[in-house]
């Protein structure tokens, strides 16, 4: 890890957390995580399979434990989050740790779970690669990640207000991974059968300024290392509002706001799991099946 870029300001990020939970605001403003949620009910529950240890990274107030708790395949659940606050609000196993530190051994957990947590990861190959290990053979993981679509209105609103006003921007909405370059991670960490695929979810609000509250209720404002440290002016503000009201709002005065939810699947190699077909063993060629059948006389 003592490469990777450093993006994120991982403190930030927990005094954020613990600061919400402290406040009794975790919940106020999760259906994002909501959704996965129910996301991730659906798919464990048609895999004919038992899980009897999970681990689920990045847990915040541990909403999505409690709800594959209900799941008869799902044994014991561990919650992992970095913020203390968070975690007391977890009725399953917690344990404090970071996010890119996992506290487990090798091939000890059947399962492991993240719910929009391992985009804000500095070194998200290496935090799978700890995954890939933590798993037993035919281990899976279970992902979500906010895409490179994520609040593409509100970035393009805030570089177009601070160019006018100033004329240069600082960064103020996270980078996100897209689609393809998450599913090559999952192979560069070693996983078998990876898929990787996007939900954008459009939501609507009354204003700009709903939205920005909201992402802080969320702890998911501006979080970069690299963020610009002036206290952001009235001016700034009203005319990234504007910028975002002209540009992107709805006929009927509220305005959208794009979160893309990537969904990362994993298995662990296992010698139970299918395998591609070496090249040359097929017993019928492509052509023939491609060709034409003949017309009936």
């Amino acid at each position: 890890m003592a490469g990777a870029p450093q993006i994120f300001d991982q403190e930030l990020i927990r005094a954020r957390r613990n600061r919400i939970a402290a406040e009794g605001n975790a919940a106020a403003s999760d259906f994002l995580l909501a959704r996965v949620a129910d996301d991730f009910v659906e798919r464990l529950a048609i895999v004919r399979r038992e899980f009897a240890l999970a681990a689920c990274i990045g847990s915040y107030h541990g909403l999505l434990a409690a709800r594959l708790r209900e799941l008869p395949s799902i044994g014991d659940i561990i919650d992992v989050e970095a913020s203390e606050r968070c975690l007391d609000l977890s009725t399953a196993r917690k344990v404090a740790a970071k996010d890119d530190a996992l506290p487990f051994a090798q091939q000890s957990l059947d399962l492991v779970v993240s719910g929009l947590s391992l985009h804000l990861i500095n070194d998200l190959p290496g935090v799978l690669a700890q995954i890939n290990r933590a798993l037993k053979p035919d281990g899976l993981f279970l992902g979500a990640l906010l895409g490179g679509q994520t609040l593409k209105e509100l970035r393009e609103a805030w570089l177009l207000a601070e160019e006018e006003l100033f004329g240069g921007a600082s960064p103020r909405v996270a980078p996100f991974a897209d689609v393809r370059e998450l599913g090559s991670l999952l192979q560069r960490a070693g996983f078998a059968l990876p898929v990787a695929d996007s939900d954008p979810v459009r939501v609507t609000y009354e204003s700009p300024l709903a939205l920005m509250r909201d992402l802080k209720a969320m702890a998911a404002s501006n979080m970069l290392i690299e963020r610009s440290r002036a206290p952001v002016t009235r001016r700034l503000l009203l005319r990234a509002a504007e910028v975002y009201q002209e540009r992107f709002g709805l006929p009927d005065g509220r305005i959208p706001a794009t979160f893309e939810i990537i969904t990362l699947t994993g298995w662990v190699p296992h010698e139970s799991q299918q395998k591609p077909l070496a090249p040359g063993s097929a017993k019928v060629r492509l052509s023939d099946v491609l060709k034409p059948k003949p017309e009936n006389p």
